[in-house]
């Protein structure tokens, strides 16, 4: 048996999920495979999902190969972060991440009446939208962006929502999906130039042309359940966006598949990019070589 640290569940259920939602499990790892020993690892994970208004997170468990202490803290954005470090020397690093998630629909109505523009001078949502409407890492706010956004919307916007699915529309017509014309750190910029990527990319861009546009937007990672994958099929984290409607709350929107998210997808974490919800990342000290390996299973709970 691999050495472990179990984190105690959040708060346990047998229950079977409510009407309209599901009980998904969730099997995250990632493996490091480093090219000789090295030693003062320091890593962060984003791995537990949240629970939130649509999802529970009823169960957790987060193993690690060595065996270190893991302490956890809230970050900015409130999604859980858990730390560890390795001072001793070792070749191999697993983080495994086990979730039981139970999702529920989201009954509020769909944002069917308008949202217009000048709602978002109402001061009391000043701070909630300002990060959503500026540079990011991987989303700066550059001029081939506000020339698409403006080429579909015109000089100015109607309605937060409806102008945010077109855009996010546009995503899913403009872009082919190539896992391997991307890497993790390419940019938006780069991705509607060469109109091509994964989830990421694509959930990059339209937070690019709806804050263009001035329609505050955030990236939201996570998993969805596809019941036509094979038993045994290794799969992939997900990708997609969430829209601020003043009185209304945020709503998520999926331009890699052109539909809203349903009880299938399960949330992990939310922030202005990728760069702020990372899954895993540290540093080490060593021959600064490593391999990492990522295997995903989301599956319906029995």
């Amino acid at each position: 048996m691999p050495d472990s640290t179990i984190l105690p569940a959040a708060e346990p259920s047998a229950e079977p999920a409510s009407p309209g939602g599901q009980r998904i499990c969730v099997r995250h790892l990632t493996r490091f495979l480093y090219n000789g020993p090295v030693t003062d690892s320091f890593n962060e994970v984003r791995l537990r999902p949240l629970s939130d208004a649509t999802q529970t997170c009823t169960r957790f468990e987060l193993r690690l190969t060595p065996e270190a202490t893991i302490r956890e803290y809230e970050d900015f954005h409130k999604n859980r972060t858990h730390y560890f470090d390795l001072p001793a020397a070792h070749a191999q690093l697993d983080i495994e991440a086990l979730s039981l998630v139970e999702t529920r629909p989201d009954t509020r109505p769909l944002p069917l009446a308008p949202f217009p523009p000048a709602l978002l001078d109402d001061p009391a949502f000043g701070f909630e939208h300002f990060d959503f409407l500026a540079d990011s890492s991987y989303v700066p706010i550059a001029v081939p962006l506000r020339h698409e956004a403006k080429q579909l919307l015109g000089d100015t916007i109607h309605d937060l929502w409806a102008d945010a699915v077109r855009l996010g529309e546009h995503v899913h017509d403009i872009l082919t999906y190539a896992p391997n014309a991307t890497k993790v750190n390419t940019r938006v910029v780069d991705v509607l130039e060469s109109r091509r990527g994964v989830c990421q990319d694509y959930a990059h861009l339209m937070l690019g042309l709806c804050r263009s546009a001035g329609i505050p937007a955030r990236y939201v990672s996570g998993y969805f359940l596809n019941p036509h994958r094979a038993p045994d099929a290794i799969e992939a984290s997900h990708a997609w966006v969430e829209i601020l409607l003043p009185g209304y709350g945020w709503r998520g929107y999926d331009p890699t598949h052109r539909r809203l998210p349903g009880t299938n997808y399960v949330k992990l974490a939310i922030g202005r990019d990728y760069g702020d919800i990372r899954p895993v990342s540290g540093t080490f000290r060593g021959l600064g070589t490593r391999e990492m390996i990522v295997e995903v299973q989301v599956r319906r709970a029995e």
